[in-house]
C-alpha cells in the first residue's frame, strides 16, 4: 500500500526558505513520480512540482519557477522540495502524491495522481 508523509513545513518570514520532505513506502520507487501540491483557504489545490523516478523529469509550476527546487533521494525513497524567497502567497497545506508510470515534461496533472500525503502546513507571515 502506498504511503507518503510529508515533514518539514512551518512557519517563515517573508524572503525565508524551507524545505519539505516526502518519505514514501509501499510501492517500486523507480516507478513513480512524486508531485508536490498546495492548497491555500478558499482556493482550490495547485500544482507545485513534480519529479518523475521513471525518466528523471522535473516540472515547476509557474509561480514557484526560480524559487523552488525538487530533488530526491532514492537511497532513502525521499523527495525534497527546497523553498526559497518565500512570500505569502506561498501559504497553505502542501501535499505530496504519487502517479505511476509519469513523466513530468506532461506537466502535473493532479488527476493522475492517485496516492496522497496528509499535508504539511506552511506559513509565510512578517
Amino acid at each position: 500500500q502506498v504511503q507518503l508523509v510529508e515533514s518539514g513545513g512551518g512557519s517563515v518570514q517573508p524572503g525565508g526558505s524551507l524545505r519539505l520532505s516526502c518519505a514514501a513506502s509501499g510501492f517500486t520507487w523507480n516507478y513513480y513520480a512524486i508531485g508536490w501540491f498546495r492548497q491555500a483557504p478558499g482556493k482550490e489545490r495547485e500544482a507545485v512540482s513534480c519529479i518523475s523516478n521513471v525518466d528523471g523529469s522535473t516540472d515547476y509550476g509557474n509561480s514557484v519557477k526560480g524559487r523552488f527546487t525538487v530533488s530526491r533521494d532514492n537511497a532513502k525513497s525521499t523527495v525534497y522540495l527546497q523553498m526559497n524567497n518565500l512570500n505569502p502567497d506561498d501559504t497553505g497545506i502542501y501535499y505530496c502524491a504519487a502517479a505511476r508510470d509519469y513523466t513530468c515534461y506532461s506537466g502535473i496533472h493532479r488527476g493522475l495522481f492517485g496516492s496522497w500525503g496528509q499535508g504539511a502546513q506552511v506559513t509565510v507571515s512578517p
